[in-house]
This record gives structure tokens, C-alpha cells and sequence, in this order.
């Protein structure tokens, strides 16, 4: 300790020198006379051991304070996973010399390096529907132009005629799909005591687990919506074909489903489902017990359908009674106009009479299906 404050104090006298010789020639308006660039050059010199010095010293410091004094045969990462494994199991961990104890703030643990590089996240499958939708960023309502038919009987016609003869007008129509904006956010807390002991920036951590719930939220929305006070999803486009079982489908529905998608937009479609479906859909067997549906290893995607990408979603409903459970087609089929781009803030001073540090995000979007020819839904059939 007594060396420590030394070498401090030798610094700032070493530095209070340098400057003083580069200002007695400033003053003077005069460059460094030989003999004080050769006293500067020693001071720097010296100023460098010391820090040096210093350095070795500090680091040697923090080294005696996180080595715990470990029992015969235990390493340090043992003892950290002893302790982390005590922690999690609610037991209660024998303390021993230069053990932190593992019970701090509403986020957890400070997590040893040791487990702190080996944090597994659990995983949920997510499909990229809004790379593939059509993206707006338009403040204020939005209205996306529809064309399609007067009526059943009304539209552009193109047919033989003859000279003289009048041509018979007729028109199509022009609807609109509007587009506004649904505010959603979140907010967590970190505390102060986990940010501050942890071996790694626990605010960070939280901040990229934001990030991607907020991804997930915003792929279950732009699949299956919420409803008409909300994002309306891919689901609710009116293509859809209803299967003759509430908890099976066939090979041969899928061929159908498939076909309900216009050739002209074939060429970036894609089968989205629920993992489990994939799994049923894979099982499919013939009267001899061989499966229909061969793996196809030679695209681009580890799973194909029918030629066709297969993307899997835990936000897609399972096979049940009356759910849309296969999507299928152009995910561009769906607008979605972010009106308010997500940002995501970190509050050091609001919670700060709670010790704790906020993660809050926000954002504004909305969505809907503008061109049912390019996405088709399979619905099972209601319970009876």
C-alpha cells in the first residue's frame, strides 16, 4: 500500500516537471534549449518506469483479491461452478476465503467468468417475415392502392371487334388497405449491485435479450395478429383452403394449398408452420409405410416442401381444431409501415432511488395483407 502511494506521488511530481519545462519555453516563446529536451527525455523516461511500476503493482493487487483461497485440489473454476450450482439449486454454499456470495438483486447472481462464458439462452424458432414483407416508414395513416374488379362481373375486358363498331366500356376498381400505427413497448430493470459485480456487462446482456423479444413479438404479430385493434398478420389473408381434418393434414392438401398461389409468385414463396406440424407433415407415409415427402439436400435451406423453403415458427399455431397452421406463399404479400423506428434506451437516473438501472424500448407499426394472391392459409377443420 505504502509503495503504491509512493509511486503515485512520484508520477505527479514527474509530471508537474515536464510541464513546467515545456512552459518556461512557451512563456519565452523559444523552442527546448539542448539541456531541457535532455532533461525532458529523462523525466519521460522515468515517468514511464514508474507507471509501468504502478501498473504491475495494481494488476497485482486485483489478482490477490479475486483468487480465492481454494481447499486442496479445487481450482477456481470448480469452486465457481460449486458456488453457481449451490446458487441455482437454492442451497446454501459454505463461504470460504475470497468466495463472493452469489445472492444479490432481482436479475440474479454475479456470475463467475467461468459460468458467464458458457450461458446458454433457450432458443425459439423464428421465421423472416419482415425481411420478406413489403416495408413502409410513413408517418400518419398510410393507404396502400388495391386494384381488383368493380364487381363479379365488372372489369377491364379485352375481346375480338371490328371497324365501326363501338368498343364496350367497362372499368375495374380501385379499394384501398390502410395502414396506421400500434405503439408497443417494454421496460426492465437491472440492478445496480449484479451491473456493478459482475464479471461482464449485465445491461448489455439485457439489452440484446430486449432486442430479441422484440423480434419475436413482431414476428408473432406479422403471422397471426392480434386482431382489428391491432397488426393484423399473413394468417388473415383471404386465401385459404380448409383441411378435412382438425389434427392431420395430407399430401395431397399441401399440393393444394400449394397451387392456391398464382405461378407468378411461386418463384420467392416459401411454407411457414409450427415445428410440430413440420414434424407430423414429415411422418406422412404411403399404403407400403415409405414416407412421401423425400429430403431434398441440393437447395439452399436445410428443409424444403414440395421444392419450396420450409421456415419453422414457435409463434405459428400447432395442429388444433379451427387453427390456421400452414401459411404458405410471398411473404412480400404483406405491408407493414413502421411508423416509429425501435430505440432502445438505458435510464441510469430514473430508477436510481431503487439501486436499479431501466431498459426501455419503444416502438410504432402496423400491418396488413395487401395482395391475398400471393399467401394462402391452411385451416383445420372446426370441431364438430
Amino acid at each position: 500500500m505504502e509503495n503504491l502511494k509512493a509511486l503515485t506521488e512520484r508520477h505527479n511530481e514527474l509530471v508537474s516537471q515536464m510541464e513546467g519545462i515545456i512552459s518556461v519555453a512557451g512563456t519565452e516563446q523559444r523552442a527546448l534549449s539542448e539541456e531541457e529536451r535532455n532533461n525532458f527525455d529523462a523525466l519521460e523516461q522515468e515517468l514511464k518506469d514508474v507507471d509501468a511500476t504502478l501498473d504491475r503493482e495494481q494488476r497485482a493487487r486485483n489478482a490477490a483479491i479475486r483468487q480465492p483461497s481454494q481447499p486442496s485440489g479445487e481450482t477456481v473454476e470448480e469452486a465457481e461452478e460449486r458456488a453457481f450450482a449451490d446458487y441455482v439449486m437454492g442451497r446454501v454454499t459454505e463461504m470460504r476465503a475470497g468466495e463472493q456470495n452469489l445472492s444479490m438483486g432481482n436479475n440474479g447472481a454475479v456470475i463467475p467468468t467461468s459460468i458467464a462464458n458458457r450461458i446458454i439462452k433457450a432458443v425459439k424458432d423464428r421465421c423472416p417475415i419482415l425481411e420478406g414483407a413489403t416495408l413502409y416508414r410513413v408517418k400518419g395513416t398510410l393507404k396502400i392502392p388495391v386494384w381488383g374488379k368493380a364487381n363479379t362481373t365488372h372489369d377491364i375486358t379485352v375481346g375480338y371487334s371490328t371497324e365501326f363498331n363501338e368498343l364496350t366500356a367497362d372499368s375495374g376498381k380501385f379499394t384501398s388497405v390502410d395502414l396506421g400505427g400500434y405503439l408497443a413497448g417494454a421496460l426492465t430493470l437491472v440492478s445496480k449491485s449484479v451491473e456493478n459485480n459482475a464479471v461482464f456487462s449485465v445491461v448489455d446482456f439485457v439489452v440484446d435479450q430486449m432486442a430479441e423479444e422484440i423480434a419475436l413479438f413482431l414476428e408473432k404479430e406479422l403471422l397471426t395478429g392480434t386482431g382489428s385493434s391491432a397488426a393484423q398478420g399473413a394468417l388473415n389473408t383471404t386465401n385459404v383452403l380448409t383441411a378435412a381434418s382438425a389434427t392431420a393434414v395430407t399430401a395431397d392438401e399441401l399440393i393444394e394449398l400449394q397451387a392456391k398461389v398464382k405461378q407468378a409468385y411461386q418463384g420467392s414463396a416459401c411454407w411457414t408452420m409450427h415445428p410440430d406440424t413440420f414434424t407430423a407433415i414429415k411422418k406422412l407415409k404411403d399404403s407400403n409405410n415409405r414416407y412421401l415427402l423425400q429430403d431434398d439436400v441440393t437447395g439452399e435451406f436445410p428443409y424444403r416442401l414440395l421444392g419450396k423453403p420450409v421456415y419453422l415458427s414457435d409463434n405459428m399455431p400447432a395442429l388444433a381444431a379451427g387453427k390456421t397452421a400452414i401459411l404458405y406463399g410471398d411473404y412480400s404479400g404483406l405491408s407493414v409501415n413502421i411508423r416509429e423506428d425501435i430505440s432502445i434506451q438505458v435510464l441510469l437516473e430514473k430508477y436510481a432511488t431503487q439501486h436499479a438501472i431501466g431498459v426501455v424500448a419503444w416502438f410504432e407499426f402496423d400491418s396488413k395483407v395487401t395482395d391475398n394472391q400471393k399467401l394462402a392459409a391452411l385451416t383445420m377443420k372446426a370441431a364438430s
